[in-house]
């Protein structure tokens, strides 16, 4: 608004100046004088006119019956000449001159006026905003009043410890005797530390609206400047207004772009670094700051100084991690609830779909759906565009402009199917839930597994049975087309696989004949952070256990896919007729039955017509309403 009012007062100087001048250097000029110049000279040539009155431009005159009137004088040389042949009585008057402030005023006005728009953005360009200079020091932190604050603990879902770990500082807002009876103090500073969207801003949020208190919120690069001593003012101020609505709250997001440690042997940012002086005095200083409690939030307290987080500034860390099982539940029902959806949406199973989701992503996953069911304009958003949704932000969009031929689209057939039929028949492994050949991203295809809840270990059959799965598409390539045909479309799953291999020997402690030791990084030639350079020996033993683990998985996926070549041919064919199987579709397959194509949609109705083409085959239709899946 600000910037609003100045620009409209910068316009209207403009326009005053313009107007000034123009005034100046034109004649007062009205276009509706009584007579016309040449009736003017015409009646003083016909002894009409008496008297004239000569005042600048204009011409006032008295005609023998007594009539007067008024003309324009052109400044025509000859004018008193004729006037005075005619015996016309001529009285001239001065014109008034304008003041002297007024002439000063227009001699200097373009002048001052360019000066003040110079130097309005040379202001603006050193980014001190609309208050130049003058507003280096000033905070820039956010006020939310009281009254402003919506968002309630019942907002926030799939943070219960987070939320249980704050609640009772919103009791100390509301009522701070009931803890200063008994000497406890409340924590001066809260550290919010979780990865990306997981709602740690959004917390903070609820406990000011909780409390009812004011909320200023302010990120770290808002502190910093190039000036050395500008954020540390600006820290001050922001305490200063802070005190003024104690007791409050002070929201500080990216914490560490202020915060980062002092003297770790790089070049040292005086700015920064008194900014985070100022932070530390204040919120553990002289000053009493009572009823001011600072939140801050980080996904990277590994760079924090040290003196932020002792007790008495930071005193309490609050883990706010990704939501389990449970809590992508409750965040789902928070943000489904402001769309409408359909009978047919099952929020339990979109939570077991989306394990490592974050609340940021899962709200984008309703928000997603919401615009595919726009696109088709639906009225409500079924199970169908979430799953799209979720499959979208998991593995990209669907490209079904990319053209492929019928022996590549049997081939990648061949290979999915490999992958879900190891998938479906290996030990402790995640159900199958998808299989497609769509093209998605930079795969092909893509077969997805949906567990059954969140798992936070492994065990070596899991890790072994996913080994096996990812090896499934390569064998099943070599078994129907033969070694020499088999294509780079397994590259991502050899890699996943040998990785797995790598990690179970020489991190996780799951090879017999290595033991529960671990030796690091084989590649590196390195064994822990303190031992020496490993052998070329050791090296060698460790590269044929992973050989060991890699070939018996081959080996049972090729085994499995042999006993059970039926089915791999009938889920082939199935795929390049729907070109995606649901959960359903599979397990009918891998009881042996096999699964008609779908049925041609029915031709438009036309009017006939004796000369018109006939019309092209529909084309395979190859969609279907999947269930919830996982990509693998």
């Amino acid at each position: 608004m600000k910037k609003f009012l100045i620009f409209i007062t910068i316009i209207a100087a403009i326009g005053i100046v313009v107007s000034a001048v123009l005034n100046r250097s034109l004649p007062d000029y009205d276009p509706h004088y009584e007579i016309s110049y040449s009736d003017f000279i015409e009646d003083v040539r016909n002894k009409v006119v008496t008297e004239v009155v000569i005042s600048g431009y204009d011409v006032e005159g008295r005609r023998q019956n007594g009539t007067r009137f008024v003309t324009y004088n052109p400044n025509d040389a000859r004018m008193i000449d004729e006037l005075l042949e005619y015996g016309v009585k001529i009285k001239v008057e001065k014109p008034q001159p304008p003041s002297t402030l007024f002439q000063i005023l227009m001699s200097w006005a373009p002048t001052l006026l360019l000066i003040a728009v110079l130097v309005y953005f040379m202001r603006r360009q050193q980014g001190a905003g609309p208050g130049g200079q003058m507003g280096f020091g000033k905070s820039r932190a956010k006020l939310m009043a009281e009254d402003q604050v919506k968002v309630r603990f019942g907002d926030v879902a799939g943070v219960e410890e987070a939320k249980e770990d704050v609640k009772e500082m919103v009791d100390f807002l509301k009522d701070p005797s009931k803890y200063e009876a008994l000497g406890g103090k409340i924590p001066r500073g809260v550290l919010m530390v979780g990865p990306p969207g997981t709602g740690k801003t959004l917390l903070a949020r609820a406990i000011a609206g909780e409390a009812g208190v004011p909320f200023f919120s302010i990120s770290g690069s808002d502190f910093v400047e190039m000036f050395v001593g500008v954020g540390a003012a600006r820290v001050r101020d922001m305490f200063e207004q802070a005190k003024k609505r104690a007791p409050c709250i002070i929201f500080i997001d990216e914490i560490d772009a202020v915060g980062r440690q002092r003297g770790s042997g790089n070049l040292g940012n005086d700015e920064r670094e008194q900014t985070l002086n100022q932070l530390l005095v204040e919120m553990d200083g002289f000053s009493g700051n009572e009823g001011i409690i600072v939140i801050a939030a980080t996904n990277r307290a590994d760079v924090l100084d040290k003196a932020l987080l002792r007790p008495g500034r930071f005193d309490r860390q609050v883990q706010v991690g990704l939501p389990d099982i449970k809590g992508r539940e409750q965040i789902l029902k928070v943000h489904g609830a402001r769309v409408p959806l359909a009978e047919d949406v099952n929020i339990n199973d979109l939570a077991r779909g989306t394990p490592g989701f974050s609340g940021a992503e899962l709200a984008n996953l309703i928000n997603e759906g919401a615009l595919f069911a726009a696109r088709n304009n639906k009225k409500v958003v079924s199970m169908a565009e979430l799953d799209k949704a979720r499959d979208k932000m998991i593995m990209g969009a669907e490209k079904r402009t990319m053209v492929m031929s019928r022996d590549d689209l049997l081939m990648t057939a061949y290979h999915e199917a490999g992958h879900a039929i190891v998938g479906r028949l290996v030990p402790e492994h995640d159900p199958v839930y998808k299989v497609s050949i769509m093209p998605r991203g930079g795969a092909l295809g893509i077969t997805m597994f949906l567990p059954e809840r969140d798992q936070y270990s492994a065990s070596k059959d899991k890790l072994e049975s996913q080994i096996s799965s990812l090896f499934g598409g390569r064998v099943a390539e070599a078994l129907i087309y033969g070694k020499n045909k088999v294509t780079t479309g397994a590259s991502n799953d050899i890699m996943r696989a040998t990785q797995l291999a790598r990690n179970m020997v020489t991190k996780w402690g799951l090879s017999e004949r290595l033991g529960p030791m671990d030796y690091g990084d084989s590649e590196g030639g390195y064994m822990g952070p303190q031992s020496k350079p490993m052998s070329e020996k050791m090296a060698q033993v460790i590269d044929d256990e992973i050989r060991a683990v890699v070939d018996t998985n081959y080996n049972r996926a090729e085994t499995i896919l042999k006993e059970n070549i039926e089915i791999l041919h009938n889920m082939a064919h199935a795929l390049l007729d729907w070109e995606t199987l649901d959960k359903f579709q599979i397990d009918l397959l891998m009881r042996g039955h096999q699964i008609a194509p779908p049925e041609p949609e029915p031709e438009p109705v036309v009017a006939e017509d004796a000369d018109a083409e006939p019309a092209d085959a529909n084309p395979i239709d190859g969609s279907l309403e999947p269930g919830p899946a996982l990509a693998s």
